[in-house]
Parts: C-alpha cells; structure tokens; sequence
C-alpha cells in the first residue's frame, strides 16, 4: 500500500469513526434535549422524575465513554462523568447543594486524573506562553473567588460553604489547566465551558447579580456542552492513541 493509499484509508476511517461518534451521541442529544424543553425555564418543586431527567444525559454519556474506552475509563473521564450524575440529582433540591458540589469535585478530579495519564500528554514540550497560561487561569481562578467571598459569607451554612467553594475553585480551575496542558482542542473547550457554566451558576446561586431571565437555560446549555466535548476528547485521546502505536509498531 503506497502513501496516497494509505492516507486515503485514514481519511476513510476518521470518518466512520465520526459518524459512529455521532451516532453514539444521539441518545445524549434526545435526553439533554428532553431536559432543556420541558425543565429548563419551569419552576416546579424539585421531584426524583425532573432529577432523572438532568441527570440522564450525563449518565449517557458516561455509557458511550465505557462503551468506546472499556471500564478503566471509570479511574478517569467515564468515572467523573458518574459522580457529575450525582452532583445534578443532588442540585435538584438547594438544601443538598454541599452534597452536589462535593460530587462534581470528585469529578473534577478524576477529568484531572485522565487529562495526566500519557493517551492526553502533548507530544511537543510546553512553552513559556503555556506556562503564562496556566498562571493566568489561576489567578483568574483566584480572583473570582475572592469576587464572590463576601457573599459567601452571608449565605446559610456560611461555614461549610465558604472553604468547599474554594477548594472547588481550585480543583475546577487545576482541571481546566490540565486540559490547556493536553492541547486537544475538543477538550479545552470542554474544560472552558465548564467554567463558564459554574461561574454563571455560582453568580446566580451566591445572589452575586440578580437572577437572570434565562440563567438556569445558560448554564444547563454550556454544562451539557460541557460534558459532551469533554467525553468526546476521551474517546478521541484513545483512538489517536491507537493510531499513534500501530504507527509507530509499522
């Protein structure tokens, strides 16, 4: 097989292997869809059928993550998004907000866990812009916090909530770091939607700005997006993984 062949045939397996992605994406798609339409913008009592409702697309995709990667996905992205299932059954009612957050730190670090293993390290050394990077998302990290401090200290549980939210803070921002350090695309922007989700979540939450009209749509759309390229770029990792050793074996 000459080298035009070749490439012709990896052509042709990215892009069966994207239309099997999608494919595999479609029930997260119908879920997150059946969420958003019938929750996103209602006001009803916190019940177990809305909480199976947000939870369900996240748990899908932690079946697709299993389904491509195998079972020891779950010390890694498939395990983080389970405890991310977690972390949106409890959200449901304010009261297990604490319970909620300590899930989704749990799942940021196992993201943080997968995003050092060697399928994500980058090929090519970091550079000092790399490094200026990292020092910019914590200080950022760090800024926000300290924004949101006194009103921290003004909400109930005051106590437990104060130091939770920053450790949370910390291993959010250790996360998204990470995924900067793993240069893949798909992930990055995983990690930053992630942001961009619990810092319009924690404005909100906190009474940092009064509520937003469509506050809860913003952040369910950006945190399922979140999700969703998170899990792809696991899927991805592993499948340039592959390709990289048949390569290198050849």
């Amino acid at each position: 097989m000459d080298i035009l062949e070749t490439h012709a045939y990896d052509r042709r397996q990215r892009r069966n292997m994207s239309c099997a992605l999608l494919l595999s994406l479609s029930p997260f798609f119908l879920a997150s869809a059946a969420y958003l339409f019938l929750w996103a913008h209602d006001s009803s009592p916190p019940s177990i059928i809305i909480a199976g409702f947000k939870a369900a697309p996240v748990l899908l995709l932690a079946a697709m993550v299993l389904g491509w990667n195998g079972w020891k996905s779950l010390v890694g992205v498939a395990g983080g998004l389970l405890l991310s299932a977690v972390g949106d059954f409890c959200l449901v009612w304010p009261e297990l907000f604490i319970h909620g957050m300590g899930a989704f730190a749990a799942a940021h670090l196992l993201f943080s866990l997968a995003f050092l293993t060697a399928r994500y390290v980058p090929r090519s050394r970091s550079s000092s812009l790399s490094v200026l990077l990292y020092i910019v998302m914590f200080g950022l990290g760090a800024a926000f916090y300290v924004y949101i401090y006194p009103f921290l200290r003004k909400a109930p549980d005051s106590h437990l909530l104060t130091p939770g939210v920053g450790v949370y803070v910390g291993l959010l921002t250790l996360m998204a770091n990470l995924a900067l350090r793993t240069s893949k695309v798909v992930t990055i922007l995983g990690s930053l939607s992630f942001l961009v989700s619990d810092s319009v979540l924690a404005l909100q939450v906190f009474k940092v700005c009064s509520a937003m009209e469509h506050g809860h749509a913003v952040v369910m759309v950006t945190y399922y997006l979140a999700q969703m390229l998170i899990a792809m770029g696991d899927v991805l990792a592993v499948e340039e993984q592959d390709d990289f050793s048949k390569w290198k074996r050849s």
